[in-house]
């Protein structure tokens, strides 16, 4: 005997929904699985290793044997008024070669603020001259605002950083000065400023006068 096509219709109904109710659950379940991974919270990127700020510092701190006087080389304060390193004799100067170019420099810039808001009473005198062309001073002015209490020096033609005995290799480039005005060190790159191991460096130097 032949299945009446009438009763076949129903099964095939519900075997459309069946499928569509598989379907569906299927989708709620991976929406769920998703929604759990979305809720997790990422992982952290693993911290310093102790020590790792302080080595970092101590492989780019240079003293040089035959270091000199710093040079005589004329740059521009933020008033335009030509000023010579000579000018901070006397004081512990942290003198630093930047630009707003210079991806580090820009990261380092506000250790460098802090060094100095942590000597305000003592003769040390952070120097960060800009070596941007005359087309971006007004930018390397308002970011240098924006890390008070540093103020604006600006070496207009790039020359200082050929002018320092042996010359700078790159950007930043910091260099410190006794209060006589000769060289004690020197840190090539990016470090930080605010760290324990600058400030070992500074009092140092300010202890030998």
């Amino acid at each position: 005997m032949s299945e009446d096509p009438s009763a076949a219709k129903p099964r095939g109904r519900v075997l459309m929904w069946a499928l569509w109710g598989a379907a569906l659950l299927g989708v709620a379940a991976v929406l769920y699985i998703m929604a759990q991974a979305l809720t997790k919270q990422a992982p952290t990127a693993p911290s310093p290793a102790p020590g790792a700020s302080s080595a970092a510092f101590q492989s780019k701190l240079k003293v040089l044997a035959d270091a000199g006087p710093a040079p005589d080389l004329v740059f521009h304060d933020e008033a335009g008024k030509p000023r010579t390193l000579a000018d901070f004799k006397g004081k512990v100067v942290v003198m630093n070669i930047w630009a707003t170019w210079c991806a580090p420099c820009v990261i380092e810039m506000p250790t460098l603020a802090k060094l100095q808001a942590a000597y305000a009473d003592k003769p040390v005198e952070v120097v960060a001259i800009s070596i941007d062309s005359e087309s971006s001073a007004l930018k390397a002015k308002l970011f240098i605002a924006s890390n008070d209490p540093l103020k604006f020096y600006h070496d207009r033609n790039m020359k200082l950083p050929f002018a320092l005995k042996p010359a700078a290799p790159g950007a930043p480039t910091t260099v410190i000065y006794g209060a006589d005005g000769v060289e004690r060190g020197r840190v090539e790159g990016e470090v930080d400023w605010s760290g324990p191991d600058a400030r070992a460096l500074i009092d140092k130097v300010l202890a030998e006068g």
